[in-house]
């Protein structure tokens, strides 16, 4: 059976993956077969314990904690500019406690009010939010990583390419969560007030305040859907701001939380066991819960993916077939690769051809070790230790047989 380790490179893809959009595959989801859909139901559970997801999940909750303040600096720079950063994060921090361990929001709810009660927060857009938004980053580079292994490839992405794609998306997952922050607190006495300054009516307000939560929702899922599209080492079919696997990890992590928030608050005793570090490994658990749904979602689409080329006849059992965005990173690991190799085998021939000179008795240049008749080769040792033995034993008086000869003949 064929390895992976040669059909997942990006270069061995290059050359035989069909196009993204190929004519073959099923138009839509709804188009797969009851076949496909068991198909795909079953290899989405096994390939997201295959690709050891629970332990990617715990680096990209390491990678999000380095990410986290960062992020909030530079939503914070954000909001400063348009309204009060205040009460605009003190509004997004309420809707978190309404779902998250209510010591994860105590956690972070001190650095965010220190970031917004600084003096002139919203002035340091300019001189913090490219390095800001340059630190957060680094959560967006390693899900583009996870996601290469749950599409079966390596990076090929030169480094400027590459880098500069995760900043786009990093950058526009701080403008959707300013906009989401910003709905939040255009409800009650300020939708009131702002509507009284347009000239909207009592109604309008009141479909606002139903409607923003949809609205909210789908922004989240248009996040996931852009951190599924734009990460990973391949070209997908066109770009859908909904997919199904965004809406399950959505629906994966509220499930999730709500369940860890009530184990949290009426059976767990964190703050008992790790005393003052009792929220911040509720906080980690918690980054950890969204981190493993993002990646369940990730690997159905996946498997759906898999599942089209499947049912359109493109051999995809034991990789999927999406040709890659770039293969300049991989040809040049690759070549480094080929050069390690005959590097290694280089040395191998080398020792071998050493340690079988010496065991015939050469040197290094393939000549007799020594010098003319210090040149001694193995068939002449073993003749010397024969003769000195056999002179030994006339000399102690001994037979051939190893019995001592009498005094007189």
């Amino acid at each position: 059976m064929a390895t992976h380790d040669t059909s997942e490179t990006s270069t061995a893809k290059a050359g035989q993956a069909p196009a993204p959009d190929d004519s073959r595959k099923p138009a839509s989801p709804r188009d797969l077969d009851k076949p496909s859909w068991k198909y795909i139901a079953r290899k989405t559970l096994r390939e997201f314990s295959k690709d050891q997801c629970p332990d990617l999940a715990a680096a990209l909750t390491y990678y999000a904690v380095l990410s986290l303040f960062p992020a909030l600096l530079a939503l914070v720079s954000l909001l400063g500019l348009f309204g009060d950063p205040q009460k605009t994060t003190n509004a997004l921090l309420e809707i978190v406690r309404g779902f998250a361990p209510a010591e994860t929001v105590n956690t972070i709810s001190g650095p965010v009010s220190e970031l917004t009660s600084a003096p002139a927060a919203g002035f340091t857009l300019v001189i913090g939010l490219v390095t800001a938004l340059w630190s957060a980053s680094g959560y967006v580079g390693a899900f583009g990583r996870a996601m290469n292994r749950v599409y079966e490839v390596d990076e090929g992405r030169a480094f400027v390419k590459l880098r500069g794609t995760m900043l786009g998306v990093t950058l526009l997952a701080v403008v959707i969560v300013a906009m989401l922050a910003g709905m939040l607190v255009l409800s009650g006495p300020v939708s009131e007030a702002v509507g009284g300054l347009i000239g909207l009516s009592g109604p309008f307000l009141m479909v606002w305040n139903i409607a923003k939560w949809p609205v909210m929702i789908a922004l989240i899922i248009a996040i996931i859907a852009v951190l599924y599209y734009a990460t990973p080492n391949v070209k997908q079919p066109k770009f859908r701001w909904m997919s199904m696997g965004s809406g399950i990890a959505l629906v994966v992590f509220l499930i999730a939380s709500l369940g860890f928030g009530f184990y949290v608050g009426n059976f767990g005793n964190y703050n008992k066991t790790y005393g003052a570090l009792g929220s911040v490994i509720i906080m980690l658990l918690w980054l950890w819960i969204l981190n493993m749904s993002l990646l369940f979602g990730a690997e159905f689409d996946a498997e759906v993916e898999r599942g089209r080329e499947l049912q359109a006849g493109i051999k995809a059992e034991e990789t999927i077939q999406l040709p890659p965005r770039d293969t300049k990173k991989s040809e040049k690991l690759q070549k480094q690769v080929e050069e390690d190799i005959k590097h290694g085998r280089d040395l191998r021939e080398r020792y071998a051809a050493e340690s079988g000179r010496e065991g015939s008795g050469e040197d290094r240049d393939g000549q007799p070790a020594g010098n003319g008749r210090d040149a001694v080769r193995p068939g002449e040792r073993h003749r010397d230790r024969v003769r000195d033995k056999v002179q030994h034993r006339a000399e102690s008086g001994e037979s051939d047989d190893g019995i001592r000869r009498g005094g007189s003949a």
